[in-house]
């Protein structure tokens, strides 16, 4: 069981740093808010420190050992990974979902680009649909059609994200849109990063993610009727409240450049009203047949890994380990000969 102060951190950070998902939180029964609130903490701890640290490659390859820690049951003195470490042990997570999230993670600190879309939903795999799975295991959700809606609804909100931040991280000079997509439209890398500019064409752009993300947002509903009954609300207002963003950025005529989506607290309470009317009619409704598409072939390793998990393996994964390889070689070059 998670410590009670361990949790009340986990708490506050995401209270801090995850304004959706702290909202969405409140319709998760306890059984499941609580680990969820020790999931997303180590999450955005993780993300935060790469996200926001001098030194990327550094900063993964220290979650590495964070995460090494963890699944060897003896954790960091930091109430985050305590938490994590109880979280894993509890639920018997299988090691694959964290290590696609850190590999994810791995592939930010090597400032990657994602030539095409299929490649773009690969990254949002690893960084969004992992913790949609994780999210099921901890609802005791090992069904195969749940995962595979839980995983459409991760690279669905990863989207949304991506779309909402295009000036925020041209400024910063990341690229997360597809590179195959910038060429089709004539867009040039290195100007947009010079000079951010809401134009028609990256307008264009932004509206063709959204539309990925809503075909995904559609596609992952039939998913939520498999949950829990208590949890279905949780999970409702978590997809409402990111669709939201996207439907901000469009009333704001795609412009991300000069404008960052956002949803009001107003707003907030509204989704969690309608979450839970969808969610009582989920319960009552047929189940729609598009359960039973194929997930992803982007996130079907996610999927057959929450689903039948292999024992949890004392080394890393060899894409896993590969790229914290290069990551090593990254952050402390050989010397030229």
């Amino acid at each position: 069981m998670i410590d009670p102060k361990d949790l009340e951190h986990c708490r506050d950070a995401i209270r801090e740093g995850s304004y959706s998902f702290h909202a969405a939180s409140k319709l998760l029964p306890s059984k499941v808010r609580d680990p969820a609130l020790a999931l997303y903490a180590f999450c955005r701890l993780a993300d935060d420190e790469v996200d926001f640290g001098h030194d990327k490659p550094a900063a993964v390859l220290a979650l590495s050992e964070r995460l090494e820690h963890a699944y060897q049951g003896r954790p960091r003195n930091h109430p985050t990974d305590r938490a994590f470490t109880a979280m894993i042990e509890e639920f018997d997570m299988p090691r694959a979902l964290p290590e696609a999230l850190l590999e994810g993670l791995a592939w930010d600190g090597m400032e990657r680009r994602y030539a095409t879309l299929s490649d773009l939903r690969g990254y949002s795999a690893r960084v969004a649909s992992a913790v949609g799975a994780m999210m099921c295991v901890l609802m005791r959700v090992r069904d195969e059609q749940a995962l595979a809606r839980a995983c459409d609804l991760g690279v669905a909100m990863q989207l949304t994200n991506i779309a909402r931040d295009v000036g925020e991280d041209a400024r910063e000079r990341r690229l997360y849109l597809p590179t195959d997509w910038l060429e089709e439209e004539g867009i040039d890398i290195d100007r947009l990063f010079a000079a951010p500019t809401a134009s028609p064409r990256l307008k264009k752009l932004t509206k063709r993610l959204l539309a990925e993300a809503n075909k995904l947002y559609l596609k992952s509903e039939p998913g939520i009727s498999r949950l829990p009954v208590s949890a279905r609300p949780g999970i409702f207002a978590a997809r409402h409240c990111y669709d939201a963003i996207g439907r901000n950025l469009a009333r704001n005529g795609f412009d991300n450049i000069n404008h960052r989506a956002t949803t009001t607290g107003g707003h907030k309470m509204r989704i969690l009203g309608l979450s839970i009317v969808r969610a009582g009619l989920a319960s009552v409704l047929p189940e729609s047949p598009v359960i039973f598409a194929r997930p992803l072939p982007e996130t079907a390793f996610l999927v057959k890994a929450a689903a039948h998990p292999a024992p949890n393996k004392d080394a890393w994964s060899d894409p896993l380990l590969s790229v914290l390889s290069q990551l090593k070689a990254q952050d402390h070059p050989q010397p030229a000969e």
